[in-house]
């Protein structure tokens, strides 16, 4: 099964929002099922098969998420780091802004969910590959 340290050295190649779907890809063949990553702190649950968890602990400073999502501006600033205008500190704080408490990676639907902090989805999009 897939380790911590696997997952980092995949991850350390993703420079901006452009590089993600090479990152899916690869860490899908370590064996990951899915993943959610928590915007308030920065750690990630990943999930493989018959329960398998990895946690990658928390990389920065405890970070408010605001209470009310702001969908549009969230979509709009997402899709500037999509293209890769803008590094990975800089969208997470556009996250918290926007209201967004974590997005969770499905490799079975190859899907990208983000969700506000009541748990509610505010956006699904497909995730570019295979």
């Amino acid at each position: 099964m897939f380790t911590v340290e696997q997952i980092k050295a995949a991850h350390s190649k993703v420079k901006s929002g452009a590089d993600f779907p090479s990152y899916i890809q690869e860490i899908k063949k370590l064996g990951v099922t899915h993943y959610e990553a928590y915007v308030s702190d920065g750690h990630i649950d990943y999930h493989g098969a018959d329960g398998y968890t990895a946690q990658v602990p928390e990389k920065y400073a405890v970070m408010n998420i605001s209470d009310e999502a702001n969908v549009a501006v969230f979509k709009a600033e997402l899709l500037a780091h999509q293209q890769g205008k803008t590094d990975y500190l800089t969208f997470i704080k556009m996250c918290a802004d926007t209201g967004i408490e974590k997005w969770e990676i499905r490799m079975d639907t190859m899907t990208c969910t983000y969700f506000d902090k009541l748990g509610n989805a505010i956006l699904v999009e497909q995730i570019p590959g295979e």
